[in-house]
């Protein structure tokens, strides 16, 4: 099922796996500010239906997303515009939001080149796929600006203080074996096979059971900033909500009878 009402984003709902495209790749998905707004407005539709246990976040044609639309930006600084800089800029932290809050697991299928801030809408994603002709860059050395939409926040955390101000630094484009070598992507594969491979494994987040993978989810993100006895106690939580469900009952027979669960998410 194909969702419309945007201009600059598709989506698509197939199953269990919904895929978000940013789609002016005319433009290479450069965004606007009405395109963070229908951004963040396609990730709360499919982030909030009940039959979506994962969303791929990709983008149309040869670029995931170069940045900031350049007519904005030069916009923004020829007439000194702060609060359409503050609109663009700060539009990052409703989208890195709803990804960070989904009860899904968000999978960005990097098709291309990810710069200045779609680089770092990729690092907010929590799984990175990427394609062998992927690149990703803190480019914004290079025309006089500092890093945003979460930079500083998710690459220092990722490969650390020494080389996250290298790559800050350098403002170089990272290409795809560096970031499979850094831990930037999780895995990379050839171009051709980017979709298949996207759709292979959101299909297999998607079979997992909901309930668990949610909870899964906010430990990882709690952890950097909890105690270990917070995180035994959340785990506790976690473990007893998952007790009582139905697919902790169908994974346990599932086992007995060593074949695969069905899971339902109740």
């Amino acid at each position: 099922m194909t969702t419309g009402g945007y201009d600059s984003i598709a989506v698509a709902i197939e199953g269990h796996v919904a895929t978000v495209t940013l789609n002016r790749p005319d433009k290479l998905n450069a965004f606007t500010v009405a395109m963070v707004d229908e951004l963040v407005a396609a990730l709360g539709m499919v982030s909030g239906a009940d039959a979506v246990r994962c969303i791929v976040l990709t983008g149309a044609g040869r670029a995931f997303c170069a940045g900031a639309d350049m007519a904005t930006l030069n916009d923004i600084v020829a007439r000194k515009d702060a609060a359409l800089g503050r609109r663009l800029v700060d539009g990052s932290r409703a989208v890195h939001r709803a990804i960070r809050e989904a009860r899904q697991p968000v999978l960005c299928a990097l098709n291309g080149a990810a710069a200045g801030g779609g680089a770092n809408l990729a690092l907010g994603c929590d799984l990175r796929l990427a394609a062998d002709n992927a690149a990703i860059g803190q480019v914004f050395g290079r025309i006089g600006l500092h890093p945003d939409w979460g930079g500083t926040y998710f690459l220092p955390g990722m490969v650390g203080t020494a080389r996250a101000m290298e790559l800050f630094l350098s403002a170089e484009m990272v290409e795809a074996p560096r970031l499979l070598a850094l831990g930037l992507v999780n895995r990379v594969v050839p171009a051709a096979e980017l979709a298949a491979a996207a759709a292979a494994w959101a299909a297999k987040i998607a079979a997992a059971p909901p309930v668990a993978v949610a909870r899964m989810k906010r430990a990882v993100y709690a952890a950097g900033r909890a105690t270990l006895d917070e995180m035994l106690d959340y785990e506790l939580e976690a473990q007893l909500a998952c007790f009582v469900t139905a697919d902790c009952t169908e994974g346990l027979a599932a086992f007995r009878a060593k074949r695969e669960p069905h899971f339902t998410g109740r």
